[in-house]
């Protein structure tokens, strides 16, 4: 069972997403929130798998919520999926930097949310690529905003996968373009995650931009 905490500040919506996603059995919410802050004291006390994440709200917005809840060691397994009405580029890409495993529009579908759910739930990350390829390619077409020297330890290999996590390939189609079995991609993506001390497959995907390995375009 997949346990989530909802934080949104409108009921209906929370009630909403309560019955989308429990429809198949497989995820329980375990709470909701109409603040950040409530939602953050809600993540501490019940340490839920995903947190269901607006960005607007009272008290404390949902970035700042999620910031709180990356930066806690006590809350490591805890995956923060934003979802929000807000497309702005800059919403998108804060929230990456945030440490959200995810970001969606609340237009999707049902079944696209609990996929999403159960794909973060899993320890992957869930970038939409009509989203975020695009905010990626827009926020950091200019000079690399992170030293490059930060790829130095990596071996050929490492910095190849890297770069296909950049491109915003899954572990099986890595294993396919690199010629590797599924098992020693994800044992590569795995390492990347330890040597380069990130959070999620979204913090490579950032860091692949920001020190120039994955260009816009490329």
């Amino acid at each position: 069972m997949i346990r989530i905490v909802l934080v949104d500040d409108q009921e209906l919506v929370r009630t909403g997403l309560r019955t989308l996603a429990e429809r198949d059995g497989d995820i329980s919410v375990v709470a909701e929130a109409g603040t950040g802050r409530s939602g953050l004291s809600r993540v501490r006390e019940l340490r839920p798998d995903v947190v269901l994440m607006d960005i607007r709200m009272p008290e404390m917005d949902g970035l700042e919520a999620t910031r709180a809840i990356v930066a806690d060691p006590a809350l490591t397994g805890v995956r923060v999926l934003v979802l929000t009405t807000f497309d702005e580029d800059e919403h998108v890409f804060e929230a990456i930097r945030s440490g959200a495993a995810g970001y969606l529009l609340k237009d999707i579908s049902p079944d696209e949310l609990r996929h999403a759910i159960r794909v973060v739930a899993a320890g992957e990350s869930l970038l939409s690529p009509q989203v975020t390829a695009r905010v990626m390619r827009a926020l950091v077409a200019g000079p690399p905003r992170q030293d490059a020297r930060r790829l130095e330890g990596l071996t050929d290999r490492e910095r190849e996968v890297l770069e296909q996590v950049g491109r915003g390939l899954t572990n099986d189609e890595i294993a396919r373009e690199l010629y590797l079995s599924p098992a020693t991609a994800r044992t590569y993506v795995s390492r990347l995650l330890a040597k380069l001390d990130a959070r999620d497959r979204a913090a490579l995907i950032v860091l692949a931009y920001e020190t120039g390995l994955v260009r816009p375009g490329a």
